[in-house]
């Protein structure tokens, strides 16, 4: 393949001579296309291209030296050798600050020339290795399957594959530049971050597993290994090989869940019969008690005394709700399936709190599609709005809006209930649905966990979608029921 030379210089029989000369060489194997000025030189560099221009730095329309940024962006692994017969070394330091390859001096010998030339070709032949290296390089670094990073010394992302790309929904000329630990990293792990990052600058790889924040807020699982690699004397990168382990973590939980539910089983059946029976005896009592109350007639210490008869009777019945959803976690009874309107499963349970909804100035939306009706158990989808509609009461004691609507496609049906609280913690949302997890003071962690189990055991799926500045929405989806099927409605 010939290499492309490009002479610009007005002298037009000198000109030629340079191409005899050049194409002549027994060491080229070049074209030599011929240029009298600059205007047609850059429009010959931006049609086709070159490999050297040789030029000379005093023409009619233009310097050769002003000449070579234009020329550069032609053609930007090209190399320019300027050529000049009116040498000062303030022109010679000028042409090689512009990133001129050689200058000449005319009258030049015809093997410094083309020794010149040949080097230049030679020079450009390891620009075009090097950067079909860097292209395969970012072929494999965009088409591997793994997390790859990249980090100068001070933690700013040098480098950000297409797979870190689409997990974190940054792109990769956005990313660089940017601080990892500030960007991309969850708070809570910042720290450990940077230190995994110092060490590994020392020489020292690490290993670190932290969550990493979308664009869209949502939190992944990253485990990454560290290392340090010297590129130059003076510069150090570090290079992080990630793998996503949000599956794998969530996995785990569930497994441990279900073998601590397992185990809990037999537990909460021995429980249930040891505690309901002094439960109902209390019960029992209270109502002596407070028909002893009212026999009292009128007196000062008879409200005070129905007051704490009714404070004692609410804990109880709190316990007794406690004990139901434990049994309900620990061995829930089968399900009872189907054709449920999932529009009055929710008016009932939004008729049933409305006294609580309205005592707390809260406003209730209501966008309710008809025909959107599920394959499930009547009850237990009852206790899954139940649920998470008293979840939103409690994250706006002070008033709100909640919102319940539902969907459906030809597949699947959708309820959703949002409210406009504080919204969650993104770090948490991957442990919300874990038995026992809570972040109310007195929560029991059983509400979401209960919710998760009777979704999943209707073929479901529910996800929390929690914004700090617009609170959360609960998204149920349920398989669709046939048509043909008998419908049970909400009882």
């Amino acid at each position: 393949m010939f290499a492309r030379i490009l002479v610009i210089d007005d002298n037009t029989s000198l000109a030629q001579n340079l191409r005899d000369v050049l194409e002549g060489a027994r060491e080229l194997d070049v074209e030599v296309i011929l240029a009298p000025d600059g205007k047609s030189g850059l429009f010959a560099a931006r049609e086709g291209g070159f490999d050297v221009a040789v030029v000379d730095v005093k023409l009619p329309d233009a310097s050769g030296v002003a000449l070579m940024p234009s020329l550069r962006a032609a053609a930007p692994l090209g190399e320019i050798v300027l050529v000049t017969g009116f040498a000062t070394i303030d022109t010679a330091l000028e042409a090689l600050r512009a990133g001129a390859f050689a200058f000449i001096l005319k009258s030049f010998r015809p093997e410094e020339l083309i020794a010149t030339v040949q080097q230049a070709i030679e020079k450009v032949g390891l620009k075009r290795e090097r950067e079909e290296y860097q292209r395969r390089y970012r072929a494999l670094v965009d088409a591997t399957d793994v997390l790859i990073l990249g980090l100068d010394r001070d933690g700013n992302v040098v480098l950000f594959n297409q797979r870190l790309a689409e997990l974190t929904g940054v792109s990769a000329s956005e990313a660089l530049g940017q601080r990892l630990s500030e960007r991309f990293v969850a708070p809570p792990d910042a720290r450990r971050v940077e230190q995994a990052i110092t060490l590994a600058s020392a020489g020292e790889a690490s290993d670190v597993e932290v969550t990493m924040v979308t664009e869209e807020g949502v939190p992944r699982r990253v485990r990454w290994h560290l290392s340090a690699v010297r590129e130059s004397r003076d510069d150090l990168a570090v290079y992080g090989i990630g793998v996503d382990v949000t599956e794998r973590r969530a996995l785990e939980r569930r497994a441990a869940s279900a073998e601590a539910l397992n185990a809990m089983a037999p537990l909460a059946l021995g429980l249930a019969h040891e505690i309901r029976n002094p439960l109902n005896a209390a019960v029992l009592e209270l109502e002596l008690l407070s028909r002893a109350i009212e026999r009292l007639g009128e007196s000062e210490a008879r409200d005070p005394m129905r007051s704490r008869v009714g404070i004692v009777k609410g804990e109880i019945g709190r316990l007794e709700r406690l004990l139901t959803e434990f049994l309900e976690l620990a061995r829930p009874r089968g399900l009872q399936r189907e054709p449920v309107d999932l529009s009055l499963v929710l008016g009932e349970v939004i008729d049933l709190e409305l006294e609580a909804i309205t005592a707390r100035g809260i406003t209730l939306e209501r966008e309710i599609e008809p025909g959107c009706v599920a394959l499930g158990d009547v009850e237990k989808l009852k206790q899954v709005v139940l649920n998470l509609v008293v979840n939103a009461l409690d994250v706006m004691p002070e008033g709100g809006v909640i919102r319940v609507c539902t969907g459906a496609d030809e597949s699947r049906v959708w309820m959703a209930i949002g409210d406009s609280g504080p919204g969650i913690d993104p770090a948490i949302l991957a442990e919300i649905f874990d038995p026992f997890f809570t972040t109310k003071p007195a929560g029991t962690g059983l509400g979401l966990a209960i919710v998760h189990k009777i979704v999943q055991q209707h073929g479901g799926d529910v996800r929390l979608e929690s914004q700090a500045t617009s609170g959360t929405v609960a998204r149920v989806t349920l398989p669709r029921a046939r048509s043909d099927e008998p419908r049970g409605d909400a009882k």
